[in-house]
């Protein structure tokens, strides 16, 4: 039964995210797993982390087999390896969290709900967010965009927030089973935990400049499919002159991620062309693209840019690349399994982690291509010289699915995070212009093509998470673990064993 409440509370969790959006569901479903954990030993502990992972992960990130096995045309063992092996990952550090609460923070019942477990929990999101290269989807804050909890995203981040669900699934939960006096505390900590939240939306932490910037987005939702096909490529490159042609006018207009599936050297009188259009309007062209790398001889090896047509070209060259998609972390006798399948196997080239913003339009853009908007610490360094907040990307290869409406998701905490207007073109869509709130100011529907043009403004200053990163929550979760180590270890009046002097929770009927 604890498993099958494991699972079940796991599966649900996908739905508090978009695009579904039922937030409510997120603090209940871990509310389950605090309570599977409060009186687990270890091991048991760690093995319904996992299998909460597993339901959570396996429903919740399923689009990775469509990216590698429909749309990437990989053998099916490759697709179920890969898209399994991810989930198992994945799950693996909400077990160790689990396996680590219940072995060093095993205490009184209210003290785990209210303290320890969450800022267990919260830890290993933080880890997982960066190591082996990190994948942060799904964490637990990420279900709050629509609730008083974003405000806690310029204070804390989006761990900030994960902490504020997790405090509040314990408050629930001692609110249901706890004795009275832990019911107090649990109802006062939801107020503050919420009321927080409430307070915060109302902090300026950053100022909008005086000029209004009027932006074009393009859109040109061709099928991932068919993004390849050589017979495609004219026509994509007349789509996208049309478009150009279209927000013509606009102080700055950008395209998604790669826009044209070739090398942009290998067409310059196209480019050429369509920064002439631009130019005449008046208007900063900024492409997503293709280049070969200029640094690498041995073989010719592709990077993925962003190139802004302004008085002295700037590019940008994406620095955080996808595994197993831009980058193969894999010995060389699987590359070499891979090339004699004809599968990809080469790593595109990468840039400088500390690359500058870009300067476009009078404004300071923090350029992210595709996922690199995942990863918020690593954003921090544009700041405070950029005002705007860039994302291209190219979601095609999830088709349609929860994927890019959870990446739009993504890209709005990012944007409440540093207090400043986040402009994302995104091939097939969810192409979207987010204010500094998080909020989306307006959208282009999926698959279709198009051009959403919208005024925004730059913005200065910091916000208190882009001044210290993620230290704040992570010092603050590791204090709350070292207080209740110590507080467990110290002996207890009367002689009662540390840790067990209190009943286990209610039996599951």
């Amino acid at each position: 039964m604890q498993y099958l409440l494991s699972v079940v509370a796991g599966a649900l969790l996908p739905l508090a995210f978009a695009p579904y959006n039922q937030f409510w569901i997120a603090p209940l479903s871990y509310a389950a797993l605090l309570y599977l954990w409060a009186a687990a030993a270890p091991r048991r502990a760690a093995g319904l982390g996992f299998a909460f992972g597993c339901a959570s992960f396996g429903l919740g990130t399923y689009w990775t087999f469509i990216a590698v096995r429909i749309i990437g045309q990989a053998p099916l063992a490759i697709g179920l390896f890969l898209m399994i092996g991810l989930t198992a990952v994945l799950a693996g550090f909400i077990a160790v969290a689990g396996y680590a609460a219940a072995r060093w923070l095993s205490t009184h019942r209210a003290v785990a709900w209210l303290a320890a477990l969450p800022a267990a929990f919260v830890l290993g999101e933080w880890v997982r967010s960066w190591l082996f290269t990190g994948f942060g989807w799904l964490a637990a804050g990420y279900s709050q965009t629509d609730t008083w909890l974003m405000g806690y995203a310029p204070l804390g981040g989006i761990h900030a927030m994960s902490l504020a669900v997790l405090l509040t699934a314990g408050a629930l939960l001692t609110l249901a089973v706890g004795s009275m006096r832990e019911r107090v505390v649990a109802a006062v900590l939801l107020a503050v935990v919420w009321g927080g939240g409430f307070a915060a939306r109302g902090i300026e932490f950053t100022q909008a400049k005086d000029r209004v910037l009027s932006v074009a987005l393009a859109q040109g939702a061709i099928p991932q499919e068919m993004k390849y096909e050589p017979e495609q490529l004219r026509p994509q490159l007349a789509l996208y002159a049309e478009l150009t042609q279209q927000a013509a006018g606009a102080d700055l207009i950008l395209w998604p991620e790669a826009a044209i599936p070739i090398p942009y050297e290998w067409v310059p009188e196209f480019f050429a062309g369509v920064q002439r259009v631009a130019d005449r309007a008046g208007s900063t062209l900024i492409v997503g693209a293709l280049r070969v790398d200029p640094t690498r001889t041995e073989a010719e090896v592709y990077q993925n840019i962003l190139l802004a047509f302004t008085d002295e070209t700037q590019i940008y060259i994406k620095r955080h690349l996808v595994p197993f998609g831009e980058t193969f972390p894999v010995p060389g006798f699987i590359r070499s399994w891979m090339r004699l399948m004809n599968l990809p196997y080469t790593d595109l080239g990468h840039g400088d982690a500390d690359q500058p913003p870009v300067d476009a339009a009078g404004e300071k853009l923090a350029i992210m291509i595709c996922y690199e908007d995942v990863f918020p610490a690593e954003q921090l360094h544009y700041l405070p010289d950029a005002t705007l907040l860039v994302n291209v990307s190219n979601d095609g290869w999830f088709g349609d699915s929860i994927a890019p409406h959870q990446h739009l998701q993504i890209a709005r905490v990012r944007a409440a995070e540093t207090g400043r207007y986040l402009l994302r073109a995104a091939n097939p869509g969810l192409s979207a212009v987010i204010d500094p709130r998080g909020h989306v100011v307006d959208s282009l529907p999926q698959f279709r093509a198009g051009v959403l043009k919208a005024s925004v403004q730059g913005y200065t200053g910091l916000t208190l998470y882009a001044f210290v990163g993620n230290y704040l929550v992570v010092l603050l979760a590791v204090a709350v673990i070292g207080f209740v180590i110590v507080e467990r270890e110290r002996p207890r009046r009367g002689g009662d064993a540390p840790g067990h002097s209190d009943p286990p929770p209610p039996a599951i009927a």
